[in-house]
């Protein structure tokens, strides 16, 4: 409950009406947090290989996968109505020619996520079925972060990856967005008209708020899951043969890649 009271006023006084500038102060704690992780700090230093890349592309494909299709789902719900931009931002055919391209035209077998992102997909089709008003918290959150920080977020796993074009990376890119900060001003103006009670609105604060705290979850399952990987390789008998968890290695990085991403996206909302 602090923070939907921090959504209400900032430093100088009262935020406003804005829902947009609601949810970025009822979030303001979750920003800072995501800002000051050794994981994104990481990632902006360009320390990234191509399996964690790899399995970062397979969780975003399913957290984008459940967000899409319920937005599509609900995109006559006068809630999401006003910010249904299919043309502009969706992602998961971006994702899917991404996946194709690193792992090949049987890419669908290989997608491999832990529980974590389970718990977001099953939130978002869960919201997507009994609150649609709810996907407004999740779609603020990851179509303006991923718009945000795209061309950065980008140009940094390009580099990293050594990759000499931007096949793979289509992810970052927004064909359909001329100038991703008139865009941004008018998916806020969008969603500033949306009309709703106020006990919906602080529902939808909420929900800003939980969308950082699944991935916060994330964040934790991965540190558990690196602790028993690095044990697990502690413990090898001296000179055995048997390789580390190689599978459980790169979904754990990965997965912490995808958590920088997010991290640097949402903290330039």
């Amino acid at each position: 409950m602090e923070a939907m009271k921090s959504a209400r006023k900032n430093d100088t006084g009262d935020v406003g009406s804005d829902l947009s500038e609601q949810i970025k102060a009822a979030t303001k704690d979750n920003h800072v947090r995501a800002e000051n992780t050794q994981l994104m700090l990481s990632y902006q230093k360009g320390q990234i290989t191509l399996p964690q890349y790899k399995v970062l592309l397979c969780s975003l494909y399913e957290i984008y996968k459940a967000l899409e299709e319920e937005m599509d789902r609900n995109a006559s719900h006068p809630a999401v109505a006003p910010i249904y931009f299919p043309q502009e931002l969706a992602r998961l055919e971006s994702l899917e020619q991404d996946l194709e391209h690193f792992f090949g035209s049987d890419w669908r077998k290989r997608v491999i996520v832990p529980a974590a992102t389970h718990r977001y997909q099953q939130r978002l089709r869960q919201i997507g079925r009994e609150n649609p008003e709810l996907l407004v918290s999740h779609a603020y959150t990851r179509y303006l972060g991923d718009l945000s920080g795209g061309q950065v977020l980008g140009k940094i796993t390009q580099k990293s990856l050594g990759l000499s074009s931007k096949e793979g990376l289509s992810f970052f890119s927004f064909p359909g967005v001329s100038s991703p900060n008139r865009f941004k001003q008018l998916y806020r103006s969008r969603m500033n008209s949306i009309e709703l009670s106020e006990q919906q609105k602080e529902a939808v604060l909420q929900e800003a708020v939980a969308a950082f705290e699944l991935n916060i979850q994330v964040f934790d399952d991965l540190q558990k899951m690196l602790s028993v990987t690095t044990e697990a390789a502690e413990q090898r008998p001296t000179g055995s043969s048997f390789p580390p968890p190689l599978i459980t290695v790169q979904l754990a990085m990965g997965l912490c890649v995808a958590l920088a991403t997010i991290g640097v996206g949402m903290y330039s909302l």
